[in-house]
């Protein structure tokens, strides 16, 4: 039984660690998308901006 409950620790801690890189990945490209998103607007703000 002991071995069992060692093996679905080891598993969980496995499931665990691919949901904290998932997290990582998934914050890493909100930021880049929002520093991109804001870049392109300001962009084209000032190119809206040079024509009458």
């Amino acid at each position: 039984m002991d071995r069992h409950m060692t093996r679905l620790a080891i598993e969980g801690q496995g499931l665990v660690e691919y949901a904290l890189i998932i997290l990582l990945i998934a914050l890493a490209v909100v930021g880049a998308l929002t520093g991109a998103g804001t870049a392109l607007g300001n962009s084209l703000t000032n190119s809206a901006g040079i024509f009458p």
